[in-house]
């Protein structure tokens, strides 16, 4: 338990919603050009897989504001 607040939360929860605003604006602008021509069934896993990618540094950015340490 920690006795006083931590710089790292409201920095990392800024990072976390830019980041997710760039990694979201990426993938608008770049994916549909590229897969837009594929019917739905094959465009659908893909914006699958892009909407659950962004979680996986996720856990360690979580113990990090948490923390301090990247592990």
């Amino acid at each position: 338990m920690r006795d006083q607040p931590s710089w790292r939360l409201p920095v990392g929860i800024l990072a976390l919603l830019a980041g997710l605003t760039v990694y979201g604006l990426l993938i608008a602008r770049y994916v549909p050009d590229l897969i837009g021509h594929w019917p739905a069934w094959g465009q659908g896993p893909v914006y699958l897989a892009l909407g659950v990618a962004w979680l996986l540094p996720l856990r360690r950015f979580l113990i990090w504001m948490e923390t301090g340490r990247w592990g």
